[in-house]
């Protein structure tokens, strides 16, 4: 075979100069010298996604934490913003600027379930972004972008798949479920390679100070020290004013808080008031009853039984009944079994709930919507119930509601019904601007949780000052509760900077 070079191109090249064109149409030469031009973006400052992003509304807070990340931070960070103030859409719009970058190509987002499918309509419709939801069979090597439930992330066999896969950028929102190096998924999320990594939560402290420091190792191994060192350098009981400045200066290298007050955008007030509430006699008497099971049976022995007991005594008698009745199924010795018995017998004649009253007299004030927190589906049920018979509309929320029955439940709240009785999980994915009061009718142990309810409601486009309750059972734990959660908000606060009041502050 012989080849030899064409010269054809010279006679095609001499009739298209002599004839000016095609190729220099001015038309499709500004087009061209445009893109060019977009695509070879001088200089890294300043962010080019912005003019793309016709869908959406940028805030000026969250454009600068977008450029703050990509110039200051190198694409690892936490993104710490106050509920409601838009961390997602900060997220977007970084993932949205490295892909027309060129840097970003292959994304995997990590989020609650029930924000799993509320990531994909933003990232679609906002950002011209194709992510796709994970599902069981979806074969995630022919997807870029895949946000997948952080649950079924780090079980097999879809942990061996994303371990395959080789992503740009990892981002995990509600990052404070990682919690620390004993969790599962936390050391899924430490085991993925991160070219760039965006950790989402507005509580990056929710217990203790050592969450902000497994946080920050994830990003950044090293830059808080080791856990040795940090711990006898931050411990909250060792640390001094000078230390708490010196950790904060370190956290706020790769974490971005913005708080309401500093977005320029006219908020809402928030009117928090504690509520002591008296137990009636019999009341009192089934609670000390219950207190005094430690001595009588070492089935009660366990403090964290005690505790549960106490707690759910202080939100209701059903949540109390079906915790002690299971607890004898599973066996006693007679006495002991007597002893419970005696306090489910007197458990069952009570006839008032001074809580549940209290809730009544806010919501009959309130003459409005009004949203109920509490930790137990027993006290859920009978709240409705006593409501109902009070004449009071209502609608329940929990976790295990599908997407489609969460939205159906949001617009029975909206049009028609006046009270709605969430559990903890209704703390997450669900935005009730519309509503301006709730209750926390169940307290829990972690202030941010009290945050996260109360940012339901609290959030961009809410018109109307917030009134929020706080109920608490005098001389009960709920007391108890009360003094920690405080002593918690303080800690919270030397690291990562003020919080908006969740509690009444103490003079």
């Amino acid at each position: 075979m012989i080849i030899e070079r064409s010269s054809n191109w010279r006679e095609d090249f001499i009739q298209r100069f002599e004839q000016d064109g095609p190729w220099d149409s001015w038309t499709l030469y500004n087009k061209s010298y445009e893109i060019e031009k977009m695509n070879l973006i001088p200089e890294f400052s300043g962010l080019q996604a912005p003019k793309f992003l016709t869908n959406i509304q940028l805030l000026p807070h969250q454009v600068e934490a977008a450029q703050t990340v990509i110039e200051k931070m190198n694409g690892k960070a936490i993104l710490a913003d106050e509920v409601g103030l838009g961390k997602t859409i900060e997220a977007g719009l970084i993932m949205k600027e490295y892909m027309i970058r060129g840097i970003v190509k292959k994304v995997l987002i990590l989020v609650p379930a029930s924000l799993q499918n509320q990531w994909v309509t933003e990232l679609n419709m906002r950002f011209f972004i194709p992510a796709v939801a994970y599902r069981k069979n979806t074969p995630i090597e022919h997807y870029d972008v895949v946000v997948m439930s952080m649950d079924t992330a780090k079980k097999s066999p879809h942990r061996e798949k994303i371990y395959e896969q080789d992503y740009d950028m990892i981002i995990i929102d509600e990052a404070h479920k990682l919690k620390n190096h004993k969790t599962q998924i936390y050391e899924f999320v430490q085991s993925l390679k991160k070219k760039f990594c965006l950790l989402l939560t507005a509580t990056p402290i929710q217990n203790d100070i050592f969450e902000i420091f497994y946080l920050v190792s994830l990003l950044k191994p090293g830059h808080l020290g080791n856990y040795e060192s940090f711990q006898a350098t931050f411990s909250t009981t060792k640390t001094s004013a000078d230390g708490e400045k010196y950790l904060k200066e370190l956290v706020n290298q790769v974490m971005v808080r913005n708080r309401r007050q500093d977005t320029g955008i006219e908020w809402t007030s928030r009117k928090v008031e504690t509520i002591p509430i008296q137990y009636t006699p019999e009341e009192r008497e089934v609670y000390d009853m219950i207190s005094s099971l430690k001595t009588v049976s070492p089935v009660f022995s366990s403090s964290f039984t005690m505790v549960t007991l106490l707690k759910e005594m202080c939100s209701s008698k059903e949540a109390t009944f079906l915790t002690l009745n299971k607890m004898i199924q599973k066996g006693m010795a007679k006495e002991e079994r007597d002893f419970v018995e005696e306090i489910l017998a007197k458990l069952m004649k009570l006839e008032i709930n001074s809580k549940a009253e209290k809730v009544m007299e806010i919501i009959e004030n309130a003459n409005d919507k009004v949203i109920i927190f509490t930790e137990y589906r027993a006290t859920q049920a009978y709240l409705q119930w006593y409501l109902y018979t009070k004449g009071i509309s209502s609608v329940l929320f929990n976790g295990k509601f599908s997407k489609s029955k969460r939205d159906w439940v949001k617009q029975l709240f909206r049009q028609r019904d006046q009270v709605l009785i969430a559990t903890e999980s209704g703390g997450e994915g669900i935005n009730l601007q519309f509503c301006h009061h709730v209750i926390n009718y169940d307290l829990p142990w972690n202030p941010m949780k009290l945050e996260q309810r109360i940012g339901r409601v609290h959030r961009l486009g809410q018109e109307e000052d917030v009134h929020i309750y706080n109920l608490a059972i005098e001389n009960t734990i709920e007391q108890k509760i009360l003094d920690l959660l405080g002593s918690k908000i303080d800690v919270f606060e030397k690291v990562v900077g003020d919080l908006d009041d969740i509690l009444t502050r103490k003079a």
